[in-house]
Order: C-alpha cells, then sequence, then structure tokens
C-alpha cells in the first residue's frame, strides 16, 4: 500500500518571498529522497494557468465575488488534476498559495467573508487542508520593496492595488494563523532566504519524522 504524500502550501503577502522558498524546501527534500511536486495557485493545470491570465490580467475589473468563483473553478482543477492524485501516489507537494490566499483576499480583504470562501471551496474541492501552512511575515516596508524590485511598474491586476487592501491582507492571514495554530507555521522572513528556509526546516520538523 503506497503511504499518502504530504501537502505544504506557503502563504503570505505579496514580497513575502514564497516562491523563493517554495523552490528552497523542494531542493531540501528532494535531496532527502522525496518524491516532490512543486506548483502554484492559481494555476497548476493547464486549465487553472488559462483561469490565472484571465484572473490577473491588469486590463479586467473582476469584483471580489466574480474573484472568488474563479480562484474556486481554478482550484477545484487543480486538486483534482494534480494534488489530490499526488498524494495519493505518496508524493509531497508544495504549492505556492492555496485556500487561504482566497481567505486573505477575497474573504478578507474582498470582503466577501470567510464563510462565502469555504462553501466554494467546500463545493469544488471537498475542504482539502494543507498539512501544513507556512505563513511567511515580513515588514510591510520590506515586502513593499521586494514585490516592487520584482515587479518593477508592472505588477499584476491583484498586487497593484493599494496599501489599504494589502494590509487588509496581511491582518487576515494573520487572524487565520491565530485561528488555527495546528495547521500553520508562522515564520519570521525578514532574514536571509537561508535564514528563513532553516526556519521553515525547524517548523516541518514534526511532518517530516520518518519520511
Amino acid at each position: 500500500m503506497t503511504t499518502r504524500g504530504r501537502f505544504i502550501a506557503f502563504e503570505g503577502g505579496e514580497g513575502a518571498g514564497k516562491s523563493t522558498q517554495s523552490r528552497l524546501l523542494a531542493e531540501a527534500l528532494t535531496a532527502r529522497g522525496l518524491d516532490i511536486v512543486t506548483t502554484r495557485e492559481p494555476g497548476g493545470t493547464p486549465g487553472a494557468e488559462a483561469l490565472r491570465a484571465l484572473l490577473l490580467d491588469t486590463a479586467l475589473d473582476w469584483n471580489p465575488k466574480a474573484e472568488a468563483l474563479l480562484f474556486a473553478a481554478a482550484r477545484s482543477d487543480h486538486v483534482e488534476t494534480l494534488i489530490r492524485p499526488a498524494l495519493a501516489a505518496g508524493k509531497w507537494v508544495i504549492c505556492d498559495r492555496f485556500l487561504d490566499s482566497s481567505r486573505a483576499y477575497q474573504g478578507g480583504a474582498g470582503g466577501i467573508g470567510d464563510e462565502a470562501v469555504l462553501d466554494l471551496h467546500r463545493i469544488g474541492s471537498d475542504g482539502l487542508l494543507p498539512d501544513c501552512t507556512i505563513l511567511i511575515e515580513v515588514d510591510p516596508a520590506e515586502a513593499a520593496a521586494r514585490a516592487h524590485a520584482r515587479d518593477g511598474d508592472a505588477a499584476d491586476r491583484i498586487g497593484a492595488k493599494g496599501k489599504e487592501y494589502h494590509a487588509a491582507v496581511r491582518a487576515r492571514f494573520a487572524l487565520l494563523a491565530k485561528q488555527d495554530p495546528d495547521r500553520f507555521a508562522r515564520i519570521d522572513g525578514d532574514a536571509t532566504a537561508d535564514e528563513v528556509h532553516a526556519r521553515i526546516m525547524a517548523a516541518l520538523a514534526p511532518l517530516m519524522e520518518g519520511a
């Protein structure tokens, strides 16, 4: 019998370093002999990537409800096509953003509420949750500087939203982590990439026991 894999999601605001840390974690776990799948949201499958292009297009102006529906649709395809099969095959899935981004962005900053986002997730993805959600928390000024260095003046539609919106996102992420401490690992991201990686590995040690 194949042992179920593990599902790790990275969360945080713009410029938190999620993509870098996802890559470093994948490299570290691969070196331990684990079979790793790295993916992202929105995206990860052809259908979800098509929806990603629509969601992040600066020429479009989706309202928060439409955003939430599109994210839920992309996630449903992602979960059924890639994530669940990989976990069933014993692979470890590392995902750059998952449900909690929808809860923070559309549910919190977008104002549609947590219950609505969770209902969509229950319908679209049967309520799948990560085994561990790594929330990287960075000083807002530092995060803004990193995001600008990465994107310049070409931020996507959500990244280009104002400071108040992103402050509301950070506040909602913090609230979610406080409400569910057993699933979230809150990581101080105000350090070098290697230092943050070491903190993440320490937080994941219990999950990796016996792996």
